[in-house]
């Protein structure tokens, strides 16, 4: 919160995404945890490094990690380049706020993104409301996985896991 009392806008990162990169996982917009820590995922309780460990072996520092993701065709990213969002919660995230980032840009760079996968609900409502109906690229399939937030407790991780598994792994 700033000292006014307002909640603070909430901006996203670059994509991780080498130019031949197939695969493109999106969640909705950083955590502070994240934001805090200049790093996708960096939430420690969130499922989504130890699930890319499991799927790709991605481990060790984090830029290590996000190299697996590359060298895997595997990119990262967010629907949302910024929104303010009091907390990390995607329920709080206040829509008059949200500004998508351009995935027009994104897609023609990379031409080899064939999927496209929902890093939980949220990032699926908020790309079918914000991106969908201004772009659509034919060979784009989509999926929506469960959420790796620790804040989605109704499934294991190893339920979670066994899921991603089945849409991202090779």
């Amino acid at each position: 919160m700033t000292t006014s009392g307002h909640a603070a806008s909430s901006s996203g990162f670059a994509p991780v995404a080498g130019a031949n990169a197939r695969i493109l996982i999106l969640g909705s917009l950083p955590g502070q945890r994240s934001i805090d820590a200049g790093q996708y995922y960096a939430h420690p309780q969130n499922a989504f490094w130890p699930i890319m460990s499991e799927i790709f072996g991605a481990t060790g520092s984090y830029e290590e990690r996000c190299q697996v993701l590359v060298e895997n065709r595997v990119a990262l990213w967010d629907v949302l380049a910024s929104s303010v969002r009091p907390g990390s919660m995607d329920a709080a995230i206040r829509m008059e706020s949200a500004q998508a980032n351009d995935f027009e840009e994104f897609f023609r760079i990379h031409r080899d993104v064939d999927r496209v996968c929902f890093n939980g609900q949220k990032a699926a409502q908020l790309w079918s409301r914000m991106v969908q109906p201004g772009l659509d690229p034919a060979s784009v399939r989509y999926a929506t996985l469960p959420s790796t937030s620790p804040a989605y407790a109704a499934m294991s991780v190893a339920n979670k896991l066994s899921k991603w598994r089945s849409i991202i792994g090779q």
